[in-house]
């Protein structure tokens, strides 16, 4: 059993860690600290555990083996080196950190102290992704030509009676979260397309502030990949019951797919289902557990973490900007 410790409620996603690992067999959670001591005291009183007001009490806190960062993006350099340091395994939010840079310390810090880390890219780990990966490994539409995803909910649409949508105010609170919705949701649609288009030549995006909450709500990045292929990726916080949709377009065939449903024709005229996809591979907490216990390679690596905050560097000079920009 792996005793873990939560670090902070910030992030929307926290709660699902917590109700992940209260699943997991080879995990159980022993403390609960926050930035914010009235949300943590909360949190973990509805846990049932333990809260600590001290965060180096919890790193230097020798049955503590593991904790799950999701605290506001930019204290995850300092609290995950500073876990690391304590050799503490990790599991956290993505991104993992604003620039490239930072994100190389950390992984260096990482090594160094021979802790497991795990960055929560949860749709490399989906059937769909791997039905997606498997065509173009196996060059089943030919040589792709255009690749769009499009990740998008309504969390920053109010309703009637109502005087802000349901995402909290501090994820457009910029020094904390260091962006809106390409930094967040749109995660997903970089992550997705950088594993299957390769390396990113160039790129141009335009981040909308629709509503005027201190950071973009609406956003769509264009790129060209180094094999010549042309992505489209979009994402936001203002569209009520937009389904998840990844589609790859090639010399020889179509891939369609809209939330887990896929759809593909190979150039004549017919459309059909896959008979056997391949099966989803466990979760990123599944897989974090895994790693510490018995040693286990996980599918979502340093490359997928790296190349992902590399996208969202340059999205964000190239919004800044209004021109292409590409990642030397």
């Amino acid at each position: 059993m792996v005793n873990i410790a939560l670090l902070s409620r910030w992030h929307v996603h926290a709660d699902d860690y917590a109700r992940e690992i209260q699943a997991n067999d080879n995990l159980s959670i022993k403390l609960v600290w926050d930035e914010n001591a009235d949300r943590g005291e909360k949190w973990a009183e509805e846990l049932g555990i333990p809260f600590e007001s001290d965060l180096q009490k919890v790193l230097t806190n020798p049955s503590i083996e593991g904790v799950v960062v999701t605290t506001p993006t930019n204290l995850h350099k300092e609290v995950i080196i500073s876990a690391a340091k304590n050799k503490k395994h990790i599991f956290t939010e993505k991104i993992l950190a604003f620039t490239v840079k930072d994100c190389e310390e950390i992984y260096n810090t990482i090594d160094q102290y021979g802790v497991k880390l795990m960055v929560s890219l949860p749709r490399l780990t989906e059937d769909y992704y791997l039905y997606a990966q498997k065509v173009i490994d196996n060059n089943w539409i030919g040589r792709l030509t255009t690749i769009r995803c499009r990740t998008a909910h309504d969390g920053a649409v109010v309703g009637p009676g109502e005087s802000e949508g349901w995402l909290p105010k501090r994820f457009f609170e910029k020094e904390q979260s260091g962006g809106g919705a390409l930094i967040d949701l749109g995660a997903h649609p970089i992550y997705l397309t950088n594993r299957l288009a390769g390396n990113v030549k160039k790129l141009v995006s335009h981040m909308n502030h629709t509503n005027n909450l201190g950071a973009d709500d609406n956003a769509v990045v264009l790129v060209e990949y180094e094999s010549g292929a042309m992505g489209i990726l979009e994402t936001g916080f203002l569209s009520k019951g937009s389904p998840f949709q990844l589609e790859l377009y090639g010399t020889e065939g179509t891939i369609l797919i809209e939330d887990n449903k896929i759809r593909q024709t190979f150039g004549n005229g017919e459309w059909s289902t896959p008979d056997n996809p391949p099966e989803a591979l466990p979760m990123p907490m599944e897989q974090w557990a895994s790693a510490i216990i018995n040693g286990t390679a996980p599918s979502i690596n340093k490359s997928d973490v790296i190349n992902l905050t590399l996208v969202n560097e340059i999205a964000m000079k190239s919004n800044k900007e209004g021109c292409w920009i590409n990642p030397s």
